[in-house]
């Protein structure tokens, strides 16, 4: 049974989404407020959440940035602006969808499906190393940890992800798409600037000197690649 937290102060649009989803099997939790939907992402695993942006005290652009600290769980953002520019900030802020108020139960529950379809992929892996260490840095395959000088690294799935294929394939340009087709699916919705922000927080997270990495390099105008 999927599991989907639904985040809305409108609480007739969170019994109706409640009710229809539940009709497909799934488990639904609900918050009427950003406090409250951030406290339960955290104590919660779920597989999906739908999060409105206007909600009373923190947004749902500055919930969707906190729950990015600490998890990769799909997050679809709700608004009830057609305004392009609340759009494309939902998924800077590292949203995987959008859908504009008023919508159709139909298409949440198509989106809500595809994206935990194409979520349940495996990270990149090497049949011959299962730990790899370099300079500073460690990586356990199977455990899927992170250490610098001991110290554990705490990385999202997709961090992990995108750390291991290009440190897998050292020296290897990988353009954004590559990398957004590799890691969130050949279905996946969503551009360059999706990776741009996953990239940044993974230096801000592996690197002394984010500005300027040790690791993960840029190759201006083409992509990403893993220094060897």
């Amino acid at each position: 049974m999927k599991k989907v937290l639904v985040v809305d102060d409108e609480k007739l649009i969170v019994k109706g989404i409640k009710f229809s989803l539940e009709q497909d099997e799934m488990e639904v939790t609900a918050a009427y407020d950003g406090e409250e939907a951030l406290e339960l992402a955290k104590n919660n695993d779920f597989d999906i959440i739908l999060l409105d942006v206007m909600l009373p005290g923190l947004s749902g652009f500055d919930v969707c940035q906190a729950i990015r600290e600490f998890s990769d769980v799909p997050i679809i953002m709700l608004t009830a602006k057609g305004d392009d520019m609340d759009k494309i900030l939902g998924l800077e802020y590292g949203a995987d969808d959008y859908i504009t108020k008023p919508f159709n139960i139909l298409e949440v529950k198509a989106r809500i499906k595809a994206i935990i379809r194409r979520n349940h992929k495996k990270a990149p892996e090497s049949d011959d190393v299962r730990t790899i260490v370099e300079g500073d840095m460690t990586i356990d395959l199977d455990s899927r940890r992170v250490s610098i000088s001991g110290q554990d690294i705490n990385l999202t799935a997709k961090e992990f992800n995108i750390l291991t294929l290009l440190l897998l394939h050292p020296n290897k340009v990988y353009s954004r798409d590559d990398l957004l087709k590799a890691v969130w699916g050949s279905d996946a919705l969503g551009d360059g600037r999706t990776v741009d922000v996953h990239v940044r927080r993974l230096r801000e997270k592996i690197e002394s000197n984010p500005g300027d990495p040790k690791y993960i390099q840029t190759k201006w105008g083409v992509g990403y690649y893993f220094k060897k």
